[in-house]
């Protein structure tokens, strides 16, 4: 993890990351609709790197993250960014938000730390009850099957390294939770992407 960044450093990387898994999607992501009138959720806000910059592509963004210090540092951010809003939730569901529907989520760097299949499958119940009918949640996993975690969630609550998930078993979490598993790359990597589309109610 990089310590010598400047906050500008911070920013434009969070842009970067934009660039590289959002605006070369945006037919999934928007099909017809206008980025400055959808309301996106981002699962796993941190300092709000990322929320930044999709508040600069999207008309109403909404942040989650378990930690309090990194949601005290994405409010600093936020300050003069008056449609980007951020709230600390409970590290298992979404119940922190407003009474709200989305037209978008996001996730990334976020799940492949969670060593708990349950708790990711909870969190894709939760956005699909969030999401609009037709609407792609998009999200990256950990797919690197049969390696080890170095540390247990209880013993050093450290969760780098999360729990590994298959095709099969993705397709059959995102079919539980109302989702259509419409695409995936990156099976058996770190960086196993999903586009999860909420079926139709």
């Amino acid at each position: 993890m990089r310590t010598d960044w400047t906050q500008e450093d911070f920013l434009n990387s969070g842009r970067v990351t934009i660039e590289q898994h959002i605006l070369n999607d945006m037919s999934n992501i928007c099909a017809d609709r206008d980025p400055k009138k959808m309301r996106v959720l981002e699962v796993g806000c941190g300092a709000g790197r990322l929320t930044k910059a999709l508040a600069e592509v999207f008309g109403e963004v909404h942040g989650v993250d378990v930690s309090g210090g990194m949601i005290d540092a994405a409010r600093t951010f936020q300050k003069a960014q008056s449609n980007a809003l951020v709230y600390q939730n409970n590290g298992m569901d979404l119940t922190v938000l407003p009474d709200l529907r989305f037209d978008f989520a996001f996730s990334y760097l976020v799940f492949q730390h969670i060593p708990s299949s349950e708790i990711i499958e909870s969190y894709l119940s939760e956005v699909s009850r969030r999401l609009l009918p037709g609407s792609l949640f998009k999200c990256q996993v950990n797919g690197c099957l049969g390696k080890p975690r170095r540390l247990s969630w209880l013993s050093a609550r450290n969760t780098w390294f999360g729990v590994a998930l298959s095709e099969e078993q993705v397709v059959d979490m995102a079919e539980r939770s109302g989702f259509e598993a419409r695409h995936m790359i990156g099976a058996g990597t770190q960086e196993f992407w999903l586009w999860l589309f909420k079926r139709p109610n």
